[in-house]
């Protein structure tokens, strides 16, 4: 997004809220790592955007949600109306709140498919309203401020989890469940641990069981998802870090540089060096 035309609210520099309000086309080709927890409302306008190398298009009101270390770059937009919403883990932590608002895996902390989710017009106008209150409440600086404010921010993803749900219907099955709790450990797990077995293992079932869960939720192959989250974060180190293939290789659990190269490869068509080259 420009720069210009953006007004921003911020508490402690921990959480922010931006208003952009232009109709100008806007292209960012070099991507860009997120740090923060990021989600963008594009109330008004269209656009292309890349997340975590794949590309996704939309056209008015849509929403989306960003995680640290995903890379987003913009292809092109036409914004007339949006807003960005960040935060740090300190201000409000995803895992911990995950039982009562189930964003974990769901909006956030998802790199096998980024959630876009288009409110209908009641859910337009209430994540309006909340937003309204949040803006109330950061030129508020009265007693427990902190504390509003996080609960604003609540509301708005636990509306957002609503219509993602309503949207895209999740079986409460044990599948699903089995899966969230498989990209939960793999996502704390990926750099040290890449054996089937090792997950189903600490899941309580046996490798075929797994797979065969999968299978019935229409979802890739542990393996699969395994080799494509290890491939993710290869790309962003290769781009986003100056280190070696052979430190790169080490970082994610492969005691063989060379053996991690044909790994990439196979997986991107490219060689490590020649993709960071490519960026």
């Amino acid at each position: 997004m420009a720069l210009q035309d953006i007004e921003t609210y911020t508490f402690k520099d921990i959480f922010s809220l931006s208003v952009v309000q232009f109709d100008k086309a806007c292209v960012v080709n070099k991507p860009e790592q997120v740090d923060v927890y990021s989600i963008y409302w594009i109330k008004k306008g269209k656009g292309l955007y890349n997340i975590d190398f794949k590309s996704f298009e939309f056209s008015e009101n849509v929403l989306f949600f960003l995680s640290p270390g995903q890379v987003f770059s913009v292809e092109n937009e036409s914004i007339k109306e949006a807003y960005k919403i960040t935060f740090i883990k300190d201000f409000y932590c995803i895992q911990t709140h995950d039982k009562e608002v189930s964003c974990n895996g769901v909006l956030f902390n998802n790199v096998y498919k980024v959630p876009f989710i288009k409110p209908c017009k009641s859910d337009t106008q209430k994540l309006s309203f909340i937003l309204d209150s949040l803006i109330e409440e950061f030129k508020n600086v009265n007693t427990a401020q902190h504390d509003m404010l996080q609960s604003y921010l609540k509301q708005f993803i636990i509306h957002s989890v609503r219509i993602q749900s309503e949207n895209y219907p999740v079986d409460k099955n044990i599948e699903t469940r089995l899966f969230k709790d498989f990209s939960t450990i793999l996502e704390q797990n990926y750099k040290t641990i890449h054996s089937v077995t090792e997950y189903a293992k600490r899941l309580g079932i046996s490798p075929k069981s797994l797979t065969k869960n999968f299978q019935k939720i229409g979802a890739q192959t542990p393996s699969d998802i395994i080799k494509n989250r290890i491939i993710i974060e290869a790309k962003r180190q290769l781009i986003y870090t100056k280190q070696s293939v052979k430190e790169i290789a080490y970082s994610l659990g492969f005691n063989d540089s060379a053996y991690f190269s044909r790994y990439f490869s196979k997986a991107t068509s490219k060689s490590p060096l020649q993709f960071r080259k490519d960026y």
